[in-house]
């Protein structure tokens, strides 16, 4: 079996949640969302984890998470800085929110050189979702892939979430777009666009695999980004719209992979208490233990 990271992107600010809900304790003996994600990706054969957080709360980050598990799997740190620019730009002033999920994925090009798995730090993806990707690769797939989770499974009770709307033909996905202000009301789901959703549509959860060439589109895209959006305070150069480009221009093709499993996540505080109960709904069921890693 060959090699396969885990990248975990836990550096954004959480401004809807209110705090940094990549340390938020979810599980029975403390865990977080996080844990439960190293946890599925050991059992399903990955063999390195990189987190990419900020710099400013790495010692809390590795004394309150990624110490638990150094034993178990290599661990290593990729810092996204909003001051993390190619040559020729500089942040403009007033500038806080961090460049996006694109350029969170580029602050770990140095460390990575095997197939690798993209995920959320503050979503739960379920166990089935790792042993799908990771299965995909470990069997010889050499493509960028995707797991797509159905529309329904993925809202919020507590507000408006964004998602990555995907079409999809034969296993291959056509198209993603990043659609927002998606809600339930009325048993009606609405968003930012004129189109009327059944909640059977496939959506990206930003849990992606790769091949260490994303790196070069990223940096090339990234530049193109700069010239285009760099002076925005809170442009995002985002993962859903580069891959759609590399589609769009048949640069790449995305294999699409289905996930059974329920997600959840913490987007807002008040998601907090449902993720616990469903957690211990799943160690009541023995999925998991209750203390993770003793």
């Amino acid at each position: 079996m060959g090699s396969l990271a885990l990248l975990v992107m836990a550096a954004g600010m959480g401004s809807r949640y209110g705090g940094l809900k990549q340390l938020d304790q979810v599980g029975p003996s403390g865990e977080t969302i996080i844990d439960y994600s190293v946890y599925d990706a050991i059992k399903a054969g990955f063999t390195k984890v990189v987190f990419i957080i900020r710099k400013d709360f790495e010692d809390q980050f590795k004394s309150e998470v990624s110490s638990k598990y150094s034993k178990r799997i290599d661990v290593e740190f990729a810092f996204q800085e909003v001051s993390n620019l190619p040559s020729g730009f500089t942040s403009p002033d007033g500038r806080e929110k961090p460049w996006g999920t694109g350029h969170a994925i580029l602050s770990a090009k140095e460390l990575i050189r095997e197939p690798f798995v993209v995920i959320n730090g503050d979503d739960f993806y379920g166990r089935e979702s790792f042993n799908v990707i990771a299965d995909y690769y470990i069997t010889g797939g050499n493509q960028f892939s995707m797991v797509a989770f159905r529309l329904d499974k993925t809202l919020s009770a507590h507000g408006a979430v964004t998602r990555g709307v995907c079409s999809t033909e034969k296993e291959k996905l056509n198209s993603i777009i990043e659609t927002e202000d998606i809600e339930e009301k009325d048993n009606i789901i609405l968003s930012n666009r004129d189109i009327s959703f059944d909640g059977g549509e496939p959506v990206s959860m930003n849990m992606w695999g790769f091949t260490p060439s994303l790196f070069t589109y990223l940096s090339k895209g990234f530049v193109n980004f700069l010239n285009a959006e760099g002076n925005e305070l809170k442009s995002e150069y985002l993962i859903p719209s580069i891959i759609n480009n590399l589609i769009q221009n048949e640069l790449e093709n995305v294999h699409v992979l289905r996930s059974n499993a329920s997600w959840f996540g913490v987007t807002y505080k008040d998601d907090k208490p449902v993720v616990i109960r469903k957690i211990n709904e799943l160690i009541k069921s023995s999925i998991y233990p209750s203390h993770l890693f003793e």
